[in-house]
This record gives C-alpha cells, structure tokens and sequence, in this order.
C-alpha cells in the first residue's frame, strides 16, 4: 500500500511556555530592587507597571519611571492573584476627604461671584483667606502626598513624568498661597490687585487635587477590567480533585497537589480537574472552552481530556498527563499575560514624545510665567503664576502613555476569550498589514487524520466482506492510512479477522492470508507486479484521485474486487474562513508537502489563489522568502515540526493549538481551537485594536497640542480668554479617563 507525498500528521499536543527563573536585579529607588521581566518568583504576586511592563516589584506601588500605580500580573504559574483593592480604596478615601474640605472653599472663594455676595459679611478679608487655608491645608498636605511623593521620585530616578508635572502644580499653588496668607507685606505691587490685597489660590490648589485624585480612581476602576479576561480565564480551573489511591481509597486534594500519572476521578457535573487519557468510563465532555463549539464530545478509554472542560453525566476515571503550569489552560494564561505585557511598535513614537515632553512643558510653563510677568496685565505676578501652573497641570502625558499599553491588554484578553493568542503586542499591529497567507494543508485546511471515505465494489461483490478482509489485512500495517481503513471499516460495522503470511512491500502495498482466501490491498503498481487487471476500474480512481483522495485497490483470489479512497477531510469551518479572508483583501497561498494533483483538488474546492506542492520542510522557508522578496507581507499558517522555520521566518506565524509544540512556539499566535475562522478573527481583531489605538493617540496629541497654548494664555489677546488651573486639572482627568474607557471598548469586539 502506498499514498503520494504528505505532510506530517497533526498530533493533539499543546503549546509549552517556558518561564526562565533568572532575572535582572536594578535600582530604581530606595523603596528596593526592581526587576526587569523575565519570571517571577513561583508562588509570589508580582506587581508590574501596564505602561513600562519591564518593571516588576514583589510588592505593590508606584512605577519608578512613570509613577502609575503597579498592578498584579495575572499568572497562572505563580497562582491567582487576590484581588488587590487597596490603591482604589485609598485614592477613594482621598478623594471623599477633599471633596468634603474643598467644596466649602469653592463656595468662599465664589462668594463675591454670587447674588447678594451672602458671604462677604460674615467671611471677609484676611478671615476668608485663614480659613480658605484652613479647609485646603488637609487637601493639598495629607490628600495630595501620594502626588508628591512620585512627584520627588520621578525627579531621584531622573525620569520626569505627569506626576512631575501635577506635584510642582499644586506645591506651587499651595506654597504660594500659603507665603501669601501668612506674610503679605513680602510681596511687591506686581503681586496686588486693584484692593491692593495679594490674591490667594487655595481654592485651585484643593480643587485641582480633588479632580486628579477623580481621574486616579476612575482609571484604577477601568484599568482593573482590563485584566477581566484573564481572571475568567483563572476562574475556569477547578480548586480541587479527586485521587485515587493505590490501595483504591479516594481523597479529595488541592489541585497544586496532583501529579503526573496520578489516578484521579471526575464525577458527573464536575470540572475536568487537569489534562489527561480517559482510563475508564464514558461520558460526554463540554470542551466548548476549547472548541468554541456548543455539541458535547464523547470520552471513551484512551481520550485525551483538557482541564476545566466540564464532564456530562458519566463518570471518568483518568491519568494526569499535564499539570499546573503545562496544562492547556495554564499556558493560555501564560501566552495571554505575556502578550499583555509585550509592548506594539506604534508604542516607540509615543516613548519618543514622551520622553522629551515633560522637560518642554516645564520650559513652556517657565515661558508663561516669564511672558505674563513681563507683559502681562495687572496683577502681572499673579497671572503668570496662575497661567504657569496651568500649562503644568494641562500638559500631564498620562493620556500618551496609557494610549497603546491600554488597548493591547484589553485587545489580548479579548482574544483569549475568542481562541486567538497573541504572542505579543507587535504581532497585533503586523497582523492588519498582512496581504499574503500561506497555509498548509495538512492540520490546517484539513482534519489531519485521514478517513475512509469512498468504497467500491465490484458488481456482485459484498461490501461487508470487502471491508472484513482489507480491514483484517490492514489490522497488521503501521502505514498511516492502515489506521483509516481499519476505523472506518469498523464504523461501517465491519469486523476484523486473523491475518496469516502478512507481507508489506514498500510503495506498493500488503498481502496476506484472510480467513483462508490470499488478498493484496494496494496501488496500481502493486497490481501491475501481481499481474492482475483493473481497467474497468481506472476511470473511477482516476476521478477520487481528482478529488484528492487515496485510492487503494482490493485484490481476493487475484482479481479486483473493489477499491477505497482515502482522504484527508477538509474541516468545516475552512470553506467559510476562505471566504472571508478573501473578503479581507488576502492572497491565499496552500504550501504543502501533498502530491500537486492531491493539493490542487483542495484548492479548487476551496478557491485557493495558488498551491505551492510537492515541498520538502526545509523548502517551505524559501517559499515564504521568495514571497517577501517580491514585497508581501506574509503570514503562515501550520502545525507541524516541518512549518516552525517558515513561521518563524513569516512576518506574522499562525499556529494551530491541534499541532505540535514547536510550530507553536515559533508562531506569533495561536489558534485554540485551530481552525482558520480563527485566522479571521484575529485579523479583524488587529484592525480593530490598530484603529483604537490611532484615536487614542489622536485624543492625546490633539488635547496637548491644543491644551498648552490654550493654558499658556493664546487666546487671551483674542477672546479675552484665559483657563483656570481648575479647567485644566478637569481636561487633563477627562484626557486619561477618555483614553482608557475608548480603549474599553474592544472588549465588545464581535469579529
């Protein structure tokens, strides 16, 4: 028996991501070492920064280089982090506490402003402004520390950042309205206005620290949905499982206790507890988790089985093959973690601005100040100082920095959810500009395991015994297609009989002798040595073989007696995933090690724009050279040991979770449930992250650039116009909290 050319057979294996145990140690301040990524420490929280994911502290706090507030990363290696409320909480507890001071400084320093000026009698002159000070002292001295102190970190660690800027705003406020309270007569007429009194600013002080301290607790509230992609993820292992003892006893243990070729017992209704074989029982098994698809599978001894998919009615008893960190759950949560920490090339132009950012805008509120107390109107002192910190507070680059790091994490974990993983961030933003696909076929287009799919006998001839003898016959083979036949003889309630005097020769096929009659099973050049003639039977093969089928020949007692075809089934979902990514504007290359009259019967069933066969493995990193030669943008898409070169050499490679472990860790993203629908997914999912990552970007260059000169005083010739520190600490929260909950979005992506 023979077959032409073919790939590998896929084989239901999982991606293995390996966590490295060393790691850099630096110092970034003197709260301890910080370090860079690489691993964490097994069984301990890490906290990293979602903006610079190269930090990583054993302890939450802020970032030392941009000062926002670290968060758990959600490893399943290092177990699920508790939920870690306590910097929401504390900013809340700020911020109910100023808002509670500040408001009645608003009132006061509005009074003058309000019919009747109710307040002018009972609070005027120096009394208003001591109590001004008063209220705003718990503000800015206790409610706006945590500002300060990442204000004088940045500052130690020589990395300037908003909270730089938002710190020297408030100080500035707060200590020269203080100076101005307590010792007036210091400061010159510049100073004065028309009532010869030194204007106070208590009221933008605390009320500026009232809206950062808003824009604080609604990014934590949003930054925390970001990660509810992977927490649901986590959610899905289960907390126990039942093990089976030598001696037959049970005991129901901690999942982090279970073993490899532990015995363990999964009743009705329970959670798969690890991935395993099926040694005993039969039941129906939700691996929706993993398939996507609704329809129970049926488990019957010698199944595989994936932790967290959910057992029917029947009970199972299994052997623990994969657990904790290499189980197929755990390493999704691995590759999605890992993708949400990676950083998008888009990412380098926001670093590059941001970088310099900072330092211009404290030359540009320098500037202001000195322009308005120049040529300023009077009081000309008071105004520069007011427009100065303006421009500060305005020109905070939060929004900048969060704008791609935000719609990364939420766009991974989406994918996860859709069985699209990410390697990392720049496989995201290549994806869209993908204009090439090559595929293989075997594993990717098709099933991968070939089936019986055609029997013919010939007139007269009984179908029930033809399958009897060449299943019989093929019982004693190793040949791949040996297997289809065999199952699908048995499928069709075919048995299998003794086999005497079985003899295999190489590219041809096998003889032997079954229940007393010699028969051969195999391919027109085995009928040709044996002599035996088949021309009324040529027409038929020549039309399977046209439809990318295996035709094996049945010979009893020296004569044809019927034939089989043998195919590798084209998955379902194949057809409607060539549509649409025809639809996408892609180029659909199949590159397989198939015979070409094999291939290109797939690819005229399925519409494929061009078949590459009869590829060696070493070769298919050529094609895929040749392609980026001519200027494509390639993607790859296999599942085999012979596809991981050319899916590392691809700009983006696809790997299906059915295949093997090496071609998934070459390939930048892996499909769970590895069908090409998947393929589809991601790449509308790489537009749609891309798209929002450009308006976040928009939003935060555009509300700078138009923010600054409007603070500096721009307008003020013109309009009239100038804008309150208040109005810029509002603009500068609403910036931050816009760019996130935009980024939010994506988590109702659809594909």
């Amino acid at each position: 028996m023979t077959q032409e050319p073919r790939s590998h057979m896929s084989q239901e294996q999982d991606h293995k991501h390996a966590v490295g145990a060393d790691h850099e140690m630096t110092e970034a301040d003197g709260a301890g070492p910080v370090r860079t990524e690489t691993s964490a420490a097994v069984g301990k929280t890490i906290y990293t920064c979602p903006m610079h994911p190269e930090i990583e502290r054993e302890a939450p706090g802020p970032c030392p280089i941009c000062g926002m507030t670290l968060e758990a990363r959600l490893d399943l290696g290092a177990g699920e982090p508790a939920e870690d409320s306590s910097e929401l909480e504390d900013m809340r507890r700020r911020l109910v506490v100023s808002v509670f001071f500040a408001a009645p400084i608003l009132i006061l320093s509005m009074g003058d402003m309000l019919p009747g000026q109710p307040f002018s009698s009972l609070f005027g002159g120096r009394l208003r402004v001591f109590l001004e000070l008063l209220l705003a002292s718990p503000v800015c001295l206790w409610a706006a520390w945590p500002f300060y102190e990442r204000a004088w970190l940045s500052i130690r660690n020589k990395s300037l950042n908003m909270f730089t800027l938002i710190g020297l705003g408030v100080s500035v406020s707060f200590i020269y309205s203080l100076v101005a309270a307590l010792l007036p007569g210091i400061f010159p007429d510049s100073f004065r206005g028309d009532d010869g009194e030194v204007a106070v600013y208590f009221e933008a002080a605390a009320v500026i620290t009232v809206l950062i301290l808003l824009g604080q607790v609604l990014e934590l509230r949003a930054r925390s949905q970001t990660g509810a992609a992977i927490k649901l993820l986590l959610g899905l292992a289960p907390k126990m499982a039942r093990r089976i003892l030598v001696g037959g006893e049970e005991e129901d243990v901690p999942l982090e206790q279970i073993q490899v070729g532990d015995r363990l017992r999964v009743r009705p209704g329970e959670k798969v507890p690890v991935d395993g074989v099926v040694l005993e029982g039969r039941s129906l098994v939700d691996e929706s988790m993993v398939s996507g698809e609704p329809i129970p599978v049926e488990k019957v001894e010698g199944r595989a089985v994936v932790g967290a998919t959910v057992n029917g009615t029947g009970g199972l008893v299994i052997r623990a093959e994969r657990v904790g960190a290499d189980t197929l759950l755990a390493r999704i949560v691995s590759m999605v973690a890992q993708a949400q920490r990676s950083r998008a090339p888009i990412q380098k132009l926001a670093d590059e601005v941001a970088g310099w950012f900072v330092p211009v805008v404290i030359l540009a509120s320098l500037l202001t100040f000195v322009v308005w107390a120049l040529v300023g109107p009077d009081p000309k002192m008071a105004h520069a100082l007011i427009n100065a910190v303006a421009v500060l507070i305005i020109a905070c680059p939060c929004a900048l920095g969060l704008a791609t790091p935000m719609s990364i994490m939420v766009s991974t974990g989406k994918g996860a959810q859709m069985g699209v993983l990410f390697k990392n961030a720049q496989a995201i933003e290549v994806f869209g500009k993908v204009d090439t696909l090559v595929v293989d076929k075997t594993g990717t287009l098709t099933e991968g395991k070939p089936r019986l799919v055609h029997v013919q006998v010939k007139d007269g001839g009984d179908e029930q015994e033809l399958l009897t003898l060449a299943a019989s016959l093929e019982k004693a083979s190793e040949h791949p297609l040996a297997a289809a036949v065999v199952e699908g003889a048995s499928a069709r309630g075919a048995e299998t009989l003794d086999v005497d005097e079985f003899e295999s020769r190489t590219g041809m096929g096998v003889l032997g002798i079954v229940d007393g009659k010699r028969i051969a099973l195999g391919n027109a050049a085995l009928l040709q040595e044996l002599g035996v003639e088949a021309r009324d039977a040529e027409g038929e093969a020549h039309d399977l073989r046209e439809r990318g089928q295996t035709v094996m020949f049945v010979v009893i007692e020296g004569r044809w007696a019927g034939l089989l075809g043998v195919a590798d089934p084209i998955k379902a979902s194949t057809a409607a995933a060539i549509r649409e990514l025809h639809a996408e504007n892609l180029r659909i290359v199949m590159l397989t090690g198939d015979s070409e009259g094999t291939a290109r019967a797939v690819a005229r069933e399925l519409e494929i724009d061009e078949v590459v066969a009869d590829v060696l493995p070493d070769q298919k990193v050529a094609v895929v050279e040749r392609f980026q030669a001519e200027g494509k943008v390639v993607a790859m898409a296999g599942d085999g040991i012979n596809d991981a070169p050319a899916l590392a050499q691809a700009e983006v490679g696809i790997a299906m979770g059915t295949g093997t472990d090496i071609a998934m860790e070459s390939a930048d993203v892996t499909l769970v449930r590895g069908d090409l629908l998947g393929i589809v997914h991601a790449r509308k999912l790489s537009r749609a992250t891309m798209a929002n990552i450009r308006q976040n970007l928009f939003f935060a260059f555009v509300y700078n650039a138009m923010g600054v000169p409007v603070a500096a005083g721009l307008l003020y010739p013109v309009l009239g116009l100038l804008l309150s520190p208040v109005l810029a600490a509002a603009a500068m929260s609403f910036s931050s909290v816009s760019v996130i909950f935009n980024s939010l979005r994506l988590r109702g992506f659809r594909g």
